[in-house]
């Protein structure tokens, strides 16, 4: 499935997987955050930006993101975890124009 704005000028189509790069990008600029981790067996390990991004479409411009992450030993968890959701809801709503319902953070695991 993917997202759609209708504007004047016609309909724009925006994938789920590009929503998760963004997300994934979003998320791996925030200080503390050392990782995502996939949610789903890869037959080919590509490192690319979607590992650990689930995008949820939950209305035709309203979308909700998971993102299941490993994150720095010493390092704040609360704090990281609200810095993260508020840096990914910005971004994604900057670049796409659709709405983030909610960004939800799933710790997996700590790294030193």
């Amino acid at each position: 499935m993917a997202a759609e704005l209708v504007t004047e000028l016609g309909k724009i189509t925006i994938s789920e997987d590009l929503i998760g790069d963004i997300a994934g990008f979003a998320a791996v600029e925030n200080y503390g955050i050392v990782g995502m981790n996939a949610k789903k067996v890869e037959l080919f390990k590509r490192d690319n930006l979607r590992r650990g991004v689930q995008v949820t479409l939950v209305g035709p411009q309203t979308v909700a993101i998971d993102l299941f992450v490993t994150l720095e030993y010493g390092v704040s968890l609360p704090a990281v975890a609200e810095n993260t959701k508020d840096n990914v809801k910005y971004r994604v709503e900057d670049l796409t124009g659709l709405k983030v319902q909610y960004v939800n953070i799933h710790v997996e695991g700590i790294r030193v």
